[in-house]
């Protein structure tokens, strides 16, 4: 069966600083019409942040569409200054909210983060061996965060308990679960 849906037309909804919207009229594979709202979503990079003694930095900070604070890895939208090379937005991301640097970035995978509804690709990576930084960029205004760090064994029972419920964050913790397998 072919599933594709053809678009007949699209309407932009909003235009915003993080997110577009857009509802698109649809024809779907058995000749119905139908309309989808799409979350248009810059790339982003989320990042397992592990330290020497194999712990992974998490950090809390409040996150107004849940409306409670949540606890995730490091992670931010990558933007013009990273467009050519992923791999900036790692090192940066990684400055602003952590203020470390690593000697090993390493890319793990890829994922929609919530294909319903949203565009946004995040690419995962590992980052080690950190060291602080020597020049701090500024945060995202209005960004507010409280680090923490913690042993494998600690996260999946945080995931598991529902302390952690972020996508991108269970996912960087299956990761690391399995990269510690292989070992």
């Amino acid at each position: 069966m072919d599933f594709e849906e053809k678009v007949l037309s699209t309407e932009e909804v909003y235009d915003g600083a993080i997110i577009n919207v857009v509802r698109q009229k649809v024809e779907l594979p058995d000749g119905q019409i139908s309309h989808r709202d799409i979350v248009r979503h810059a790339k982003a990079v989320g990042i397992l942040a592990l330290t020497d003694q194999n712990e992974m930095i998490l950090e809390r900070q409040w996150r107004a569409p849940v409306a409670k604070t949540v606890l995730e890895i490091p992670a931010g939208k990558v933007d013009s200054r990273d467009e050519a090379n992923l791999d900036h937005a790692v090192y940066r991301e990684l400055n602003e909210e952590i203020r470390m640097v690593p000697n090993h970035v390493e890319r793990l995978c890829g994922f929609y983060s919530t294909v319903g509804f949203s565009d946004e690709f995040m690419e995962l990576y590992l980052a080690s061996d950190l060291k602080p930084v020597e020049d701090e960029l500024p945060r995202d205004k209005g960004e507010f965060l409280e680090l923490s760090t913690v042993s494998l064994p600690e996260a999946l029972k945080m995931v598991k308990s529902g302390e952690i419920e972020d996508a991108k964050t269970i996912t960087a913790i299956l990761y690391w679960q399995m990269l510690d397998q292989q070992k």
